[in-house]
């Protein structure tokens, strides 16, 4: 497991002694990634702010906790993904916008064309209704295997659990969302995640 860079380790240790540029230092630095994993599992972004804000602060309080060895992106990825999973948990029966489109998706610098555009909406649409009915544990594998690109053991690490677990709960999300994808009217937007990995 990669540990975390030695800037960042200063900050850990200034911050642990008071210093509360040191931790604004490391928010600005992973503000990024947390909001976006908070986006990708709760679906809003006010709630993915709020959810953000939780993980730093629960970071903050637990610095001390912190272990030097390993990265502490992941950590904080760690503190916000199980997070996100308790919110997940206390609403479950509580249905989520799916309006808001998933940002910096497009990888083409040049203006699309509106039907593209609908295309690829429609796409983002399927691809958020689908990964919202998945439980939360499987739904937080899928967004760090597939947008984060975290290996096995990395997630296994950051939801706390082995790495057979998250293989076993990958191979059942993968074959949850084989069942629907007769429903999308978005064909090849889940071929990735349908892949084996």
């Amino acid at each position: 497991m990669s540990t975390s860079d030695p800037v960042v380790l200063e900050w850990v240790n200034a911050a642990l002694a008071g210093d509360q540029d040191a931790f604004a230092e490391l928010v600005y630095a992973h503000q990024d990634a947390v909001y976006n994993l908070c986006y990708r599992m709760l679906y809003d972004s006010a709630e993915a702010e709020d959810a953000s804000q939780e993980a730093f602060l629960r970071a903050y309080l637990n610095l001390a906790r912190y272990d030097s060895a390993r990265s502490f992106k992941t950590w904080v990825l760690s503190i916000a993904s199980n997070h996100c999973i308790d919110r997940l948990r206390r609403r479950r029966m509580k249905w989520l916008s799916i309006d808001d489109p998933l940002p910096n998706l497009t990888l083409r610098e040049d203006e699309p064309e509106p039907e593209d555009v609908t295309i690829f909406n429609e796409r983002s649409r399927a691809i958020q209704g689908l990964l919202h009915q998945l439980p939360p544990d499987y739904r937080a594998a899928v967004v760090l295997r597939y947008w984060y690109d975290y290996s096995y053991v990395e997630i296994a690490d950051i939801l706390d659990t082995t790495e057979s677990a998250i293989k076993s709960r990958l191979f059942r999300a993968r074959q949850m969302l084989a069942d629907k994808i007769d429903t999308v009217d978005a064909p090849g937007a889940l071929t990735p995640l349908l892949e084996n990995a």
